[in-house]
């Protein structure tokens, strides 16, 4: 009888292929949207500051932890890379100045009961990224992408008529936060997340310490005299910062821009959740028909942009759309 070759061992494939590190980058996109999204519980534990002190406090820590992290890294010539490109630091200024509007607006809304309306501004963000393309780079939006601006509008239409006037901290929200990413998507890879950070934070550093002693010179000042505890949370605030940005950077360089994009609804919705069960700020039927033509919005967004080739969200700005690299950026908020 014929022998027969005998059967080759079954083996294990290694996990080091793209499986693993898609599953790393949705462990990482998920953790920093569930940090972002859970960030009013954090602004209430210090809520004793007003939101220009905790932002000022912000901006100080996030550069100190940052340098410490460049250090820790020794990032040191990356940094220095970014600083020689003086485009760059000029879009990083303008950056720097739109990112403390997104964060005095965040704080103020959380610190006075209107975190409804701080998750309906990350809502409607993707409809004025898209909105942006548009206007400053002449793109060509898809039917299903102007059928949601079209049902973004109607919603804000409905919001006034809720809110009795213009939603103003939701539009600022989404605004600012918009431009600041077309702004980001334009700085080019020179910049990494936590070099982009302290180059930021380090624009708004001497004018941040200058208001907190302001602060102090009038007895305004939590900071320091409200106890350690105090001091350590406000402290925080720099973990708080940076911690999300950088799981954010690794899943946007493990997964498909798609997947980035509809990701980043997650943060709005736990706001949403924290702000009607927890806060237990009002929801008017007027006002949920309001939030219900966005959420039409954005599951017609989520379905054009699952629709889109499977593009990672690390294609150099300047060669992608604009409108898709902005609806996957950061929501630093």
């Amino acid at each position: 009888m014929p022998r027969h070759a005998p059967t080759p061992p079954t083996t294990r494939q290694p996990t080091t292929g793209a499986a693993a590190p898609s599953r790393a980058g949705l462990m990482q996109g998920l953790g920093a949207y569930v940090l972002w999204g859970v960030l009013p519980l954090y602004f209430m534990t210090i809520s004793i500051a007003s939101a220009t002190e905790i932002v000022a406090n912000r901006i100080v820590f996030s550069l100190v932890f940052c340098i410490i992290l460049i250090a820790a890294t020794r990032s040191w010539g990356e940094l220095r890379t970014l600083i020689r490109d003086h485009g760059a630091m000029r879009r990083l200024a303008v950056a720097a100045v739109l990112i403390t509007v997104n964060w005095v607006t965040y704080a103020y809304a959380v610190l006075h009961g209107h975190t409804v309306e701080a998750s309906l501004g990350y809502f409607i963000n993707p409809l004025v990224s898209a909105a942006l393309g548009v206007v400053f780079l002449k793109e060509k939006l898809s039917r299903l992408q102007w059928t949601a601006l079209g049902f973004g509008l109607a919603a804000v239409a409905v919001l006034t008529f809720a809110y009795g006037s213009i939603p103003v901290i939701a539009l600022t929200l989404a605004f600012s936060f918009g431009l600041y990413g077309f702004v980001k998507n334009r700085v080019g890879r020179t910049a990494t997340a936590a070099t982009s950070l302290t180059v930021e934070t380090a624009f708004l550093t001497l004018p941040a310490l200058a208001y907190m002693a302001w602060l102090m010179f009038h007895g305004q000042a939590t900071v320091f005299t409200n106890g350690a505890g105090h001091f350590w949370l406000m402290a925080a605030s720099g973990v708080v910062t940076a911690v999300p940005l950088l799981l954010f950077a690794g899943a946007a360089r493990r997964l498909p821009l798609s997947t980035v994009g509809t990701l980043q609804f997650l943060t709005p919705v736990m706001q949403f959740i924290i702000a009607v069960a927890i806060f237990h700020e009002d929801m008017p039927i007027e006002r949920l028909a309001g939030f219900a033509l966005v959420w039409v919005a954005i599951i017609l967004l989520a379905i054009d942009m699952l629709r889109r080739p499977r593009v990672r969200a690390t294609v150099p700005a300047g060669t992608a759309s604009s409108t898709a690299q902005t609806a996957a950026s950061e929501p630093t908020a």
